[in-house]
């Protein structure tokens, strides 16, 4: 059962002190999963509220604190730094791909990931949201029809992979897309 905004602030206002202090907690620290945890765990049994509702209850609070939510630093995109990262991999890099990911906080974002043997496995280089795409590109640049992080990411991760001299693989480029397959061998 979804719940308006009209709905869902009368619900907040209603909850004790105490457990909007907590879930204020969690979303200032940026955990939104703990948030949602907290608001479906009191909420589902009395007032039916599962993580749909609880979701979007945790955007308002979101939205209401604004900058003041301590987010994870910005990944770096330059290629001396993403070079100094892929370094690091415990296993031999043998490609850079991006993959989508997403969340209904942060929209789509893109995972820079380098593919590695000997072990097998794959290191994050970095997490490409809206903001670290236009710190990158910088505000001008126009990438439509295409989502700026797939161009940002596409752009940082295909310069990794050269200096690697790897193939770079992006199975969805143009549409963001969590099921695209993934790099083969």
């Amino acid at each position: 059962m979804g719940m308006n905004k009209a709905a869902r602030t009368a619900w907040w206002e209603s909850l004790p002190a105490g457990i909007r202090d907590e879930i204020n907690g969690y979303v200032l620290q940026d955990s939104l999963l703990s948030a949602v945890r907290v608001i479906v765990a009191i909420g589902l049994v009395p007032h039916g509220i599962g993580v749909g509702t609880a979701q979007m209850i945790v955007s308002d609070r979101y939205v209401h604190y604004g900058d003041r939510v301590a987010r994870e630093p910005e990944s770096p995109l330059d290629l001396e730094s993403l070079a100094c990262r892929a370094a690091g991999c415990a296993g031999r890099v043998v490609a850079i791909e991006a993959i989508w990911d997403g969340d209904t906080v942060r929209d789509w974002f893109v995972r820079l990931l380098a593919i590695t043997v000997d072990p097998a496995g794959e290191d994050q280089m970095a997490t490409v949201y809206g903001s670290t795409a236009k710190r990158y590109l910088g505000e001008g640049e126009d990438c439509h029809p295409r989502h700026p992080v797939a161009v940002a990411a596409e752009r940082a991760g295909r310069a990794l992979a050269t200096h690697l001299a790897v193939p770079f693989h992006f199975a969805s480029p143009d549409t963001p897309d969590d099921q695209a397959p993934r790099w083969k061998p």
